[in-house]
């Protein structure tokens, strides 16, 4: 029996060095990223629609005035023109020091899926570390 019982607890060991390692380096890497993205300030926006005489393709353009006062527009990408659709006015984040950058959310996509990966990480190496302690407690 002691075997089997060393194999689960080596089992257990190592899915807490791969939780706790992988959160560190998840954490890291979202604070990597959200450095990188920049600030984005907030602004309520006007929604444009114009058509090409050519190809008949509706271009989805976003106008905005920033926090100092000059006037800017952005092309919406593909998934926020489908999310603009039948809207005149929208609440967006603009990137800061730069012009012709707009998005609807405050973080990037990607920052959120960092964070809920490290956390999931964090949860497994915390499981992992508490069934070890239930274990060896149990054992007598």
């Amino acid at each position: 029996m002691t075997g089997a019982s060393d194999v689960i607890d080596i089992l257990f060991e190592i899915f807490a060095w791969i939780g706790f390692g992988g959160f560190v380096l998840l954490a890291v890497a979202a604070v990597v990223v959200w450095a990188a993205d920049g600030t984005w300030l907030p602004a309520e926006a006007i929604v444009d629609r114009e058509r090409d005489a050519a190809t008949q393709h509706e271009t989805t353009i976003v106008r905005w005035y920033d926090a100092d006062g000059d006037a800017n527009s952005a092309v919406a990408s593909p998934q926020d023109a489908a999310e603009l659709a039948g809207r005149d006015a929208a609440s967006i984040w603009y990137r800061h020091g730069w012009t012709g950058r707009m998005r609807l959310t405050r973080r990037s996509p990607g920052l959120h899926r960092l964070l809920w990966s490290a956390t999931g990480m964090l949860a497994l190496g915390i499981l992992a570390v508490a069934a070890s302690i239930i274990l060896y407690f149990s054992r007598g």
